[in-house]
This record gives structure tokens, sequence and C-alpha cells, in this order.
């Protein structure tokens, strides 16, 4: 299998209002949009992100849609707390403030207009067990 590019696809009731979101807040830029759809690129991403109007009927499968229970997008980044700082003041809805694992996982999450969850993550060292 040669894989040449990839995304993600989100059934969301407002693409706009969740395209927006995505390009002030962490930096992607439209590659492609039409009647609810649009797709987003960003040049560290690796894929795209692809927002699709809850209720199309080319949504396929019908039963997935509006489905993103438990779904989580993901970001590595470098200098996390810069990032949280920001976005707080920018009055992004943050739904777990920054904190870190036993592992390592430095990180926190916000949500986006139509409720989807994004995560941004640094890997740090380990706080000390005690």
């Amino acid at each position: 299998m040669t894989i040449t590019d990839s995304a993600i696809s989100l059934n969301v009731a407002d693409v706009a209002a969740s395209s927006a979101w995505a390009r002030s807040y962490l930096g992607f830029e439209v590659a492609m949009e039409a009647d609810g759809f649009c797709s987003l690129a960003h040049p560290d991403a690796g894929f795209n992100l692809i927002y699709l109007r809850t209720g199309l009927s080319t949504f396929k499968p019908a039963s997935a849609a509006g489905h993103a229970d438990g779904l989580l997008v993901v970001f590595t980044v470098d200098d996390i707390d810069a990032y949280y700082e920001r976005l707080r003041e920018d009055g992004v809805e943050i739904v777990t403030p920054i904190e870190t694992e036993p592992w390592g996982e430095r990180y926190f999450q916000m949500a986006d207009p139509n409720g989807i969850v994004y995560q941004l993550v640094q890997w740090v060292t380990p706080p000390a067990q005690d």
C-alpha cells in the first residue's frame, strides 16, 4: 500500500465555525471547500482536517453521522505552556487545564464551537515519583 495523503474527517453541525476556529487557533489554512465541506491543511500536521456538515446525503456510512464520542484530535507541540497561556488569553474554551502525567505527557484539551476536543501535548521529563 502506498499512502499519498492523510486526513481526519469530522461530522459537525457548523462547518464554518469549526473551520474558523482551527484556522484562528491552530494555524490551519483552507485547502478546499464547498457547501457543507471544508478541508484544512497545515504544513506541520501531517494530515488534513476535514469538516462535513451533519445531515449531508453523501456522508457514508449514515450510521456514523454525527458520532465523535471519545474522539480527540491531538497535536504534539513544543513550548506547550506558551500555547496554553496564549489560547486561554484568546478565550478558547479549555476543557482540561494543563497537567503532566506521571509518564511525562504534558497536555491540555480545548473544544471548538461544535464540541470537538483538541489536545496539545508536549513530552517532558516525567515528574519525580515520591
